[in-house]
């Protein structure tokens, strides 16, 4: 490739590199969309379609870079778990992020109308990303863990705040009803005055959306097949290879990833 006497400005560049053997979340969150779900008349506290177009193009993230192993998504935003070995991009700081928010904001427009086909989109959609690392498997679990807190948190409040204002309060006067309530005050406000058990709602809503890929069904051993049937003893000497994650189909589930189970049934994603 011919040289200019203009490629001196490449040095310039900064190198970015994310420090190896550590775990690398990207979060996106969407910009100005309170001003952006209301333009498009989205359902409060909760718009399902909007919701599902959030999980198709966290999928879509997922379906481009199989380095991306796990990923939780609530409201406007999605954080996006990296596994601890990858080199995605050589690790570099700059094209991970821009990437990773790239394919989301790409994809959510793309599917836009395939989710809202009647609310035509009125202008682009804009999403901010940034890159933490985390040395250990105990701060990755109490990032989502956090993450998942502040689901039930922000969806508890917007519950009992849009209840109240679709009764007739108005949002001044709803924001001081709910001010210093705690969780236990707010799930008997919306039972004694709205019949609305939390419990109840959604788990899309309560819990948020994760999404992993599902490892392949381990091969049945209550074959009928006769001892003449056996395969070679050298068949059994090839080792397995452990399922790793960066393969199979995308599933979206909505339950608790604060607790160990999720974890255990799932080791790939810390390994």
């Amino acid at each position: 490739m011919a040289k200019s006497r203009f490629e001196y400005v490449r040095n310039f560049e900064l190198p970015d590199p994310l420090i190896p053997n550590t775990y690398i979340v990207v979060r996106i969150d969407g910009r100005g969309f309170h001003k952006f779900s209301d333009a498009h008349g989205f359902t409060k506290p909760n718009d399902v379609p909007a919701l599902d177009l959030m999980n198709r193009a966290a999928r879509a993230v997922m379906d481009d870079l199989s380095d991306v192993v796990l990923a939780f998504g609530e409201s406007d935003e999605f954080s996006f778990l990296i596994r601890r070995s990858s080199n995605l991009y050589n690790r570099r700081r700059s094209k991970i992020n821009s990437t990773v928010c790239s394919l989301f904001t790409s994809a959510y427009v793309f599917y836009w109308s395939q989710y809202l086909p009647d609310r035509p989109l009125k202008y682009p959609p804009t999403f901010d990303s940034r890159v933490v690392l985390y040395p250990s498997e105990r701060e990755v679990r109490d990032y989502f863990s956090w993450r998942q807190a502040d689901t039930h948190i922000n969806n508890l409040y917007n519950t009992c705040f849009w209840a109240l204002v679709q009764s007739g309060m108005s949002t001044t006067d709803t924001n001081k009803a709910l001010q210093g309530t705690d969780s236990k005050a707010k799930n008997e406000m919306l039972f004694s005055q709205f019949g609305i058990n939390y419990n109840n709602l959604s788990p899309m809503f309560r819990k948020g959306s994760t999404l992993v890929r599902s490892a392949p069904a381990e091969p049945s051993s209550s074959g009928a097949g006769s001892a003449t049937d056996m395969p070679e003893a050298s068949t059994f000497a090839v080792p397995v290879r452990p399922f790793e994650g960066l393969t199979g189909e995308v599933v979206i589930l909505h339950e608790d990833i604060i607790g160990d189970p999720f974890w255990l049934d799932r080791t790939w994603l810390l390994a």
